[in-house]
């Protein structure tokens, strides 16, 4: 299993991974999703849901199977399902000063946008720690897991794996961080079902004495005090 006192770059998801995913943020972006193929389509909403759910696991996320099998332009998609209430999302005090704790850079790496990110990290508080946000555009459009958005990420922050460290809260997307050299952490929640869903078994949880994929060196399901804790290890 690897450890955290070679790190100096430290890169995080976005949704259900900075903020918990309590907040329910994902699900008015889930919901918007759903009306949005419903509108496309003409087709029922409980019905659109279900294509839009097929359409994620095939391709990672559902625009990228709506670019692919429909030709759908990405702007109007972007632009109608972030247009959310971002209010459920509070200021992290705690969050705030273990990344204040963590040496070296902090970026995002999320399959949302920058103005989505944005507005979650002022929400947060944590905007000042982050260097850059990496986001579907720069991927141009190709999701985690897919290896052309990792290899656009490396490429534009000039990440080197092995002294990076990675916090996502879908297994399947720290595959590739980790068969490349990264420190693996996957971020859990009993609320995250989308998320609970695609890593098979429910969710891991070290204290609870679950295996974990191999891919996923570390596991826990509050954030800040892994970082706290992770900081303190390190001084």
């Amino acid at each position: 299993m690897r450890g955290f006192a070679h790190i100096d770059t430290w890169i995080f998801d976005l949704d259900n991974t900075l903020y918990p995913a309590s907040c329910r943020l994902f699900d008015q972006i889930d919901q918007r999703m759903g009306e949005f193929v419903s509108r496309l389509f003409g087709i029922e909403v409980k019905e659109a849901r279900q294509r839009q759910k097929e359409l994620f696991h095939r391709h990672g996320t559902t625009l990228r199977g709506l670019m692919s099998e429909h030709g759908i332009l990405p702007d109007g998609f972007l632009d109608y399902v972030h247009d959310i209430d971002y209010s459920p999302v509070q200021p992290d005090a705690p969050l705030d000063a273990a990344l204040h704790g963590l040496p070296g850079r902090k970026l995002i790496f999320t399959s949302g946008t920058v103005p989505h990110a944005r507005q979650v990290l002022s929400r947060l508080g944590v905007t000042h720690h982050f260097g850059d946000i990496f986001d579907i555009v720069h991927a141009d459009f190709a999701p985690k897991p897919q290896a052309p958005a990792y290899d656009a990420f490396f490429a534009r922050h000039a990440v080197r794996a092995e002294t990076s460290a990675m916090f996502e809260d879908i297994a399947r997307n720290l595959e590739i961080p980790h068969q490349r050299g990264m420190t693996t952490v996957l971020v859990t929640s009993p609320d995250n079902h989308d998320a609970n869903l695609l890593n098979a078994r429910a969710y891991w949880q070290e204290e609870r004495g679950a295996t974990l994929p191999p891919h996923v060196d570390h596991a826990t399901g509050d954030l800040a005090v892994f970082l706290t804790t992770l900081s303190a290890e390190r001084h």
